[in-house]
């Protein structure tokens, strides 16, 4: 048996739709500016290959608890995603394959400190401090799927008013591209999510909203910002 010099972490791991086993986490993935609308809102309008950035995987937030607002900012951004739950994996995957990787799908926001984000892209630095700190990533239960990946519609609210509002069909990469395009940079395996980027109208939060997101087909998760 391994003994160790302080206590290993505890294993992160998320709820499975309907199920008392969960899912357990290894890492997160976060594809960056895979919506035309929200590339164009963000500065850009082109089809570059996917760019990726990564969180703790204790980043993320089970269902039902809040946010605590983060330090070190004042410009503090939701970020509504579809996120791909991994139940295989391998490396250089082609994309007619890449969907057998697939254990299920949940409801993600991707938070960010958009200040930081943008200091950081001024100075050609990376975005850690901006995507990858304390409680980024709220998500709901993962739900088993098959077949086709979801295409319907993708939105969050802040207080009951609509602020993002598209399709999951609108996203310029779509999931089995996202998956093979990964796969060429790690390799992938059971318990890696990916955050498969965001639609337009990415905007700020305060303490005290309230945030509720969608994902037509795959659950609905709520929060708020303490």
């Amino acid at each position: 048996m391994t003994s160790y010099v302080i206590d290993p972490p505890a294993t992160v791991s998320a709820p499975v739709d309907g199920e008392t086993a969960r899912f357990p986490v290894r890492r997160i993935l976060c594809v960056g500016r895979n919506y035309a609308a929200h590339r164009r809102e963000m500065g850009g309008d082109d089809r570059d290959p996917p760019f990726f950035f990564a969180k703790p995987a204790d980043a993320l937030v089970e269902p039902g608890r809040d946010v605590a607002y983060p330090q070190r900012t004042a410009n503090f951004h939701h970020e509504i995603e579809l996120v791909v739950a991994l139940g295989g994996g391998g490396a250089d995957l082609p994309v007619e394959t890449a969907l057998d990787l697939v254990f299920g799908y949940a409801v993600g926001v991707d938070l960010t400190r958009r200040d930081l984000q943008a200091a950081s892209r001024d100075k050609g630095q990376p975005w850690d401090s901006a995507k990858g700190f304390d409680q980024s990533a709220p998500m709901s239960a993962i739900r088993r799927w098959s077949g086709a990946p979801p295409q319907g519609r993708i939105a969050l609210s802040v207080n009951g008013e609509t602020r993002q509002d598209a399709t999951v069909a609108d996203m310029i990469w779509n999931v089995a591209e996202i998956i093979s395009e990964a796969s060429k940079l790690w390799r992938l395996a059971p318990g890696d999510l990916i955050f498969t980027g965001t639609p337009e109208g990415v905007g700020p939060l305060v303490r005290g909203d309230k945030v509720e997101g969608e994902v037509e087909g795959v659950g609905t998760l709520a929060f708020g910002i303490v």
